[in-house]
């Protein structure tokens, strides 16, 4: 038995989740093997909102993270910006603050189920923290934000890290399943699939074997260099900013409390930022001019790398935080 669960979510995109769910049921026709393809909830059967229009889908079952075979992930369809509820980047953080994030970790955990994810589904595993580290594509737009998680960003339509597969655009969904079909079913079902459907799979599916590149290591030398001598210039014997600081982030989705401690000893700014009792250090801090910036890792409301600017006058401090395409969140403090 070969089976596909496609997990749908308030907001889904349709094209996401359905062309894959066309390819998986028309390589059932060609199979030589019993299969089901499913669509699916975290929460169980029920009737499903899609993004933008709203059209709802039935989904018959719960998603069972156990499983053999495959569980596919689709993006969100909605606005693009602004923080309103229909905005993609919180469609995505809704989906990944439910119980799907705990039984997505629980299939990327065992060898026998592989976790695939279409356009802004990548971002829905990020940003509940399973990507960390690992290779991994979204929509051209999300790339950044996908970054910001701590995954692994590839330029690329398919990238294939073992028990994990992830895709770009929209119409990636496509060329995802057809590859999933190629690599479980074989080559001669894919083939036949594409012939029905009348269309040929785009792009070289990335993966993590093979030569590497001959100016990977320059390019990360020179990278390296660079930071250091950017970091040097800007680097100042006292700042402005040094201190304790005790700062509010007005996200979309509620206001966090953040204790900021920053030191500049011989000429070097550093600080570290303490959230619900996580400590966690700041990445590359830049003082220019009246301004710092730096990278900082927050696990609340989600796991991301956001980049942070601030200004001070005086004992206040205000400035933002913001990750890649999701809207940049208001920071006030005041020095203790």
């Amino acid at each position: 038995m070969f089976n596909v669960q496609i997990v749908l979510f308030d907001g889904f995109d349709l094209l996401d989740a359905l062309a894959p769910y066309e390819v998986f049921c028309a390589a059932e026709m060609f199979a030589d093997c019993e299969m089901h393809v499913e669509l699916v909830t975290a929460e169980g059967p029920r009737r499903v909102p899609s993004g933008m229009s709203g059209l709802p889908i039935e989904a018959s079952g719960r998603l069972n993270p156990t499983r053999k075979g495959v569980i596919l992930v689709p993006g969100a369809s909605g606005k693009l910006e602004g923080e309103g509820p229909d905005a993609v980047p919180n469609l995505l953080a809704r989906a990944a603050d439910t119980e799907l994030t705990a039984k997505l970790k629980q299939a990327l955990g065992l060898s026998d189920v592989v976790v695939a994810a279409v356009c802004g589904g990548s971002l829905v595993l990020a940003m509940g923290g399973l990507l960390e580290g690992r290779p991994a594509v979204t929509h051209h737009l999300g790339m950044d934000v996908l970054g910001a998680t701590g995954a692994v960003p590839v330029r690329a339509r398919v990238v294939d890290d073992g028990n994990l597969i992830t895709g770009g655009g929209i119409t990636s969904g496509l060329d995802i399943a057809l590859y999933l079909v190629d690599r479980e079913l074989g080559p001669r079902i894919a083939h036949a699939v594409e012939q029905l459907f009348e269309y040929e799979r785009r792009g070289t599916v990335w993966r993590n074997s093979g030569m590497a590149l001959r100016q990977d290591q320059p390019q990360a030398a020179d990278e390296e260099a660079d930071l250091g001598h950017s970091a040097t210039n800007n680097s100042v014997r006292s700042s402005i900013f040094d201190g304790e600081w005790d700062t509010s982030i007005a996200t979309p989705i509620g206001k966090l409390a953040v204790r900021l401690l920053i030191e500049t000893n011989n000429g070097v700014i550093r600080g570290t930022a303490a959230q619900g009792g996580e400590i966690s250090p700041f990445i590359d801090p830049v003082i220019q001019g009246n301004r710092l910036t730096w990278s900082q890792q927050v696990t609340r409301p989600m796991r991301l790398n956001l980049i942070f600017e601030v200004t001070v006058n005086g004992d206040l401090m205000t400035g933002t935080a913001k990750a890649g395409i999701l809207p940049a969140s208001k920071l006030t403090g005041q020095r203790l």
